[in-house]
């Protein structure tokens, strides 16, 4: 035994001379100090890690055996579900968790919103944070097409169309995104390679990124405070705990947790009510039979019902590409020296929890049929999506500056306006359909004026008050 431990170290010095391995060892775990106060919220950064390698290791797997044309494409995911040795196994861990990426990142997304994580010293992190959240959309959007089912197929049909809309370029942009008029073989191919290829070393590139400028600037907290600012005599800060072996044990003790639940989907429930696998993609693409009702992956149906309350395509498009890059501007809209909601006064908290709602609302509207009443709900919530961001200086300002007030006037002003449009506009919509005037009408406008009372409420004519930030974390 000990010959063996003599040898591991020696190779591990004869390893370090020739290559900095204790020392990135000692500056991201065993000496790279982490707040001693991680609480639940901090588990979902290491378990999106965590089904990053899952789902590298078995799209590779899937790749063996995965044949990226239209005619074998949909026969090659049967072949592997049903003759290839664990081929199943393999296929619903990859599909599951494609789920399970969006749901850690979402969750540690909105940690970032709770605690501040995005303020300053850590505008980057949340920038490469954000980034990352765009190249995973990008490698979702271009895997979803491969199984060539019937919902993957119209899915990409009706996005790859979108492009469409815009002015004088959105049609030679919609062929040139497809490579084709429709979506076909080379589409299929061209979203394989950048599937299988170019978004994996990207979003790998950038999850790297993303780690190295959180371990140089340090972690942030559940109290938003700075523990760098509080050192010992040996430099070691007073609050802060070496992060391996302490959050690497805690973290392994999350990870066992979260694979039990994941593979229990995998074993038990990996359509999951088909959320997870669409009923539709067990089918092959048909080009001639449009699915019934076309709808995304549950992760996107947030903007996917941004999209349907626009009755304007090129207006649709535009808010719902504007949903993910507004995440952009967090650190320079919120103007509050407080990070954690902890000490954050009730209209943040208030805000926070509007959006919240908007969000998951949205989220289950995507996935519901169009209906009118629907359709209004999805605008109203939509609104109330935006206002959260171009409100944010609002209530977040320490000081009533003069920008602050003729800011906060022009958008009370330019919101009224587009409040009153909307109301007029769906009046006049509904006085031509008589039969759904009584309750959908009364539903609107009672909508609308909630969410004129909320505008008024969260800080136009006062600051918020902030709670004491104490001096070293609790």
């Amino acid at each position: 035994m000990n010959t063996i431990v003599k040898f591991l170290y020696g190779f591990r010095d004869w390893v370090d001379d020739r290559f900095p391995l204790m020392q990135n060892w000692n500056e991201h775990l065993a000496k790279y100090y982490a707040p001693k106060n991680f609480n639940f919220w901090y588990f979902f950064g290491s378990l999106a890690l965590l089904v990053l390698v899952i789902q590298i290791i078995t799209g590779i797997w899937l790749t063996m055996n995965y044949k990226p044309s239209a005619d074998m494409a949909f026969a090659s995911v049967e072949y592997i579900m049903r003759d290839v040795d664990w081929g199943w196994w393999i296929r619903y861990m990859h599909s599951t968790g494609a789920s399970a990426f969006f749901i850690t990142v979402y969750l540690h997304m909105y940690r970032g919103m709770l605690y501040g994580s995005y303020k300053q010293p850590r505008e980057l992190i949340w920038i490469l944070g954000m980034l990352v959240f765009f190249v995973l959309a990008g490698e979702s959007f271009f895997g979803y097409l491969l199984p060539w089912g019937q919902m993957s197929y119209w899915g990409a049909q009706a996005i790859t169309s979108m492009f469409g809309a815009i002015p004088v370029i959105g049609e030679d942009l919609s062929i040139w995104v497809r490579g084709d008029y429709v979506v076909s073989d080379v589409t299929l191919n061209r979203f394989f390679s950048l599937h299988v290829i170019a978004l994996p070393l990207l979003l790998c590139g950038l999850v790297g990124a993303h780690i190295l400028a959180l371990h140089e600037v340090g972690s942030n907290n559940p109290d938003g405070i700075e523990i760098k600012k509080h050192k010992g005599p040996d430099g070691i800060p007073l609050d802060g705990i070496p992060f391996h072996p302490y959050y690497t044990v805690k973290d392994i003790v999350g990870a066992v947790v979260f694979l039990l639940g994941f593979f229990a989907v995998v074993f038990f429930w990996p359509e999951m009510g088909g959320y997870f696998l669409e009923h539709n993609n067990f089918f092959p693409a048909n080009t001639l039979q449009t699915p019934e009702h076309i709808a995304p992956v549950w992760y996107f149906t947030p903007y996917y019902a941004m999209l349907r309350a626009i009755p304007d395509l090129l207006g649709g498009a535009l808010v719902m590409g504007a949903a993910l890059p507004i995440f952009f501007l967090l650190p320079w809209l919120d103007r509050s020296p407080v990070k954690s909601i902890r000490y954050r006064g009730w209209k943040f908290k208030t805000a926070l929890a509007a959006f919240t709602i908007a969000f998951l609302g949205l989220g289950w509207l995507g996935i519901e049929l169009a209906t009118p009443v629907y359709t209004n709900l999805a605008r109203f919530l939509t609104v109330v999506y935006f206002l959260f961001f171009i409100l944010f200086p609002c209530y977040t300002s320490p000081t009533d500056s003069v920008v602050t007030k003729y800011y906060r006037a022009g958008v009370k002003w330019i919101l009224r306006l587009i409040l009153a449009y909307l109301v007029i506009d769906q009046l006049a919509v509904m006085l031509d359909d008589k039969q759904i005037i009584d309750n959908a009408f009364l539903g609107f406008v009672s909508g609308y004026a909630l969410l004129v009372i909320l505008i008024e409420v969260l800080g136009f004519y006062s600051l918020d008050i902030d709670k004491p930030v104490p001096d070293r974390v609790t």
